[in-house]
């Protein structure tokens, strides 16, 4: 298991890409009317979802592991990524509506893509403080 926790580091930027990719692609469908962006959108989305949940997992065992100092940046790290794993999850979810047939549907699917992908951003900005620290761009 903590092997497991170990590749949290290699796991985690895969999805947030995919993510991203997603809301990107998806912002393009909406402002074009091109409908297969949507579905570039829901491919990332739901591989994204996939991916996540392993990153999340192995979050999690790392930051039990007993060379990880417990600190609060580390337990807003851990609650937001678990978050954002249950909100990506959520619109991969929603993401069969995402058809057009129905517009409560289709911007249900676009709240939680949005959503879940302002959650990756939040957590992976935690990641980095954690890792690297507030003060890696100054001189």
């Amino acid at each position: 298991m903590v092997l497991l926790g170990r590749l949290h580091p290699l796991l985690v930027h895969f999805p947030i890409a995919l993510v991203v990719i997603a809301a990107v692609a998806e912002t393009i469908a909406s402002l074009t009317d091109r409908w297969h962006w949507r579905t570039v959108a829901v491919a990332n989305l739901r591989a994204g979802a996939a991916f996540g949940l392993a990153a999340a997992i192995a979050g999690w065992r790392l930051a039990q592991a007993p060379s990880v100092e417990a600190t609060t940046m580390l337990e807003w790290h851990r609650w937001l990524g678990a978050t954002a794993a249950v909100a990506t999850i959520g619109a991969a979810l929603t993401s069969s509506g995402a058809d057009g047939r129905s517009a409560l549907e289709l911007w249900v699917y676009r709240i939680t893509l949005f959503s879940a992908t302002a959650l990756v951003a939040m957590t992976g900005h935690f990641g980095g403080l954690l890792v690297w620290g507030a003060d890696f761009f100054r001189p």
